[in-house]
């Protein structure tokens, strides 16, 4: 539409319906006048074919008494034969059906076949007509026989199909259009009810949704479809609300604590007490420090952060091999099983992130173990790396609810160790953010996490 001149732009519909009704029209349009024209085609030429092998019969019979010697003066006409003329080569007329008794021979050239003339006509009907010409040796010499039939039949027919045509193609093209304008409008009608919900629908309302009929064709895959992306953003809507909610609620607690902490420092004589309470503070800011930097992590990966920083090839056995024994010390013995040069792609810092907050997980529940093990499972193209305490474990009911935000399942225990409730959450999300996945799985005692990673890809293989 934008290469058309500004005046013929208006006359090219604009709404799907009446494109499909334009595009319609047309398609039958040609495909009448297309069956129109073989129709009448067709009827001409059966019509002519039925003329053309009449009068060839009549002029064989005519020759055959000719060379038989036994022509008589007076020839009669058979079905579908309007005149014969016999004529000798000097053009004096020997024999001649009665409606051409008396009359000159034919103006015809002295040759034998069939065509259609409108040039001969001895009848004066005005009419074509269809003429075969035989040529005949007889005893008295050669002669020429004509025979011929008036396509006024013919052109009648003709004319009667035309105005048939001319009736009834206008009707079937109208009564068409007609009906792909109902149909359209009728199928695209839930298309609108659809467009107009969804226009209806703001931030507030995404509880609401599209009405979806009871077809089971593409407008109801698209109103199935769409209801389920408004699930998702009611959902995320409804994730990010208590995500906001539950972070205020986490950081108004240690802000409070701090301040009263803070303003009874500020009043306090006793200096032995002043102490206790600025080392409680650093405490909280500690914590709160953490919360902030676990809100900002948890913002760039739900932003798609990992995705636009450049992916490498990372040892990870040496990864783990670093990290664990790199941890202050506590009062947990740490063991490790780690599987040599086990190589994945992805953001070491982050990589290395995930390892520590399952590490810091093992160690607020062990009892007094965590192990470390770091296997493949190269049937699946996997780096296992599992980290287990001998702590009281997860209940089955709890293994999902353990990665949503804020989630503690020993909320004393779990502040008192400084947890945020988010570092199981941030796991799973750079473990998806390597395509990869994090779960509990079973275990003889305590809990065990395990992170699942894809392997890099070997590049001596891909060379």
């Amino acid at each position: 539409m934008r290469r058309l001149p500004h005046w013929a732009s208006r006359f090219v519909p604009r709404t799907v319906r009446a494109r499909a009704t334009a595009a319609a029209g047309t398609v039958l349009a040609a495909a009448l006048a297309l069956a129109g024209a073989g129709l009448l085609a067709a009827v001409h030429a059966e019509l002519v074919a039925s003329a053309a092998s009449a009068t060839r019969q009549q002029a064989d019979s005519v020759a055959q008494l000719a060379l038989q010697g036994r022509l008589p003066a007076v020839l009669h006409t058979g079905h579908g034969t309007d005149f014969l003329q016999v004529v000798d080569a000097r053009g004096t007329v020997l024999a001649a059906s009665p409606n051409l008794a008396g009359r000159a021979a034919l103006a015809t050239e002295p040759r034998t076949g069939s065509l259609t003339t409108d040039q001969v006509d001895p009848l004066y009907d005005h009419h074509r007509q269809r003429l075969t010409v035989v040529a005949a040796d007889t005893p008295g010499g050669p002669v020429t026989v004509y025979a011929g039939a008036s396509l006024r039949a013919a052109d009648e027919a003709m004319d009667i199909t035309q105005a048939g045509l001319a009736v009834a193609c206008p009707l079937l093209l109208l009564t068409g259009v007609v009906v792909t304008w109902k149909v359209t409008g009728q199928a695209l009608r839930p298309v609108e009810a659809i467009r107009a919900e969804v226009d209806a629908i703001t931030g507030q309302d995404l509880h609401r949704r599209v009405p979806e009929p009871g077809t089971a064709d593409e407008i109801a895959r698209l109103a199935a479809t769409m209801n389920a992306m408004l699930d998702r953003l009611e959902a995320s809507g409804r994730r990010q609300r208590q995500f906001i909610a539950d972070a205020s609620h986490e950081l108004r607690s240690p802000l409070a604590v701090l301040r009263t902490q803070l303003e009874v420092a500020d009043t306090h004589p006793d200096q032995a007490v002043r102490a206790e309470l600025v080392h409680g503070a650093l405490a909280d800011t500690d914590r709160l420090q953490n919360l902030a930097t676990d809100l900002l992590l948890l913002a760039r990966l739900d932003a798609g952060g990992a995705d636009e920083r450049p992916r490498q090839r990372i040892d990870l056995t040496d990864l783990v091999a670093t990290t664990v024994p790199a941890r202050p010390f506590g009062p947990h013995r740490r063991t490790t099983d780690l599987a040599p040069d086990v190589t994945v792609e992805g953001i070491p810092l982050w990589l290395g992130r995930l390892l520590t907050n399952l590490l810091d997980n093992a160690e607020r529940h062990a009892a007094g173990t965590v192990h470390v093990r770091l296997s493949t499972d190269p049937a699946r193209g996997l780096a296992l790396l599992d980290v287990e305490d001998d702590g009281p474990g997860i209940p089955p009911a709890d293994r999902e609810r353990v990665f949503e935000r804020f989630t503690r399942l020993d909320d004393a225990r779990s502040r008192d160790h400084g947890g945020t409730g988010l570092g199981l959450s941030i796991a799973r999300d750079i473990a998806r953010h390597h395509h990869g996945t994090l779960t509990v799985t079973p275990s003889a005692a305590g809990a065990r996490l395990t992170a699942a990673i894809p392997l890099a890809a070997d590049p001596a293989a891909d060379a």
